[in-house]
């Protein structure tokens, strides 16, 4: 991957280009107070602050995971939406990485808007 020189104008981020994304990669942008993690998951764009709102630990340094819910028979489980949420690396608290909800908490991290224009990757709404 190229080195990244993001360039904010305004509220819009043009981060890299696309092809520095490839699906399963993940960058931490040097945007806003602690940076906003840049995740291609399968081809789909997510980012969210790299700011746990639990204990501010960094979000982005976490571990990729998937949504556990209960199974159909007594003491089962089911995984379903592997690579989909993002577990904080000092207290576990797991977040999904589109919405930035908390899976187990009524409490978000912050996420952005991620779109391609012209073969760019732009984040909106970082100040």
């Amino acid at each position: 991957m190229s080195s990244l020189n993001p360039a904010t104008v305004g509220s819009r981020t043009v981060v890299a280009k696309v092809e520095d994304f490839p699906p399963g990669s993940m960058v931490v942008v040097p945007v806003g107070k602690f940076g906003v993690g840049v995740y291609n998951i399968d081809g789909k764009l997510s980012a969210i602050a790299n700011y746990c709102p639990h204990r501010g630990g960094p979000m982005c340094v976490g571990q990729l995971t998937g949504e556990t819910t209960a199974g159909e028979e007594p003491y089962s489980s089911n995984f379903s939406r592997e690579n989909e949420f993002i577990k904080c690396p000092w207290h576990g608290w797991e977040f999904e990485l589109e919405s930035g909800q908390a899976a187990a908490a009524n409490v978000k991290v912050r996420s952005y808007e991620v779109v391609v224009e012209d073969d760019y990757v732009i984040l909106l709404g970082v100040a």
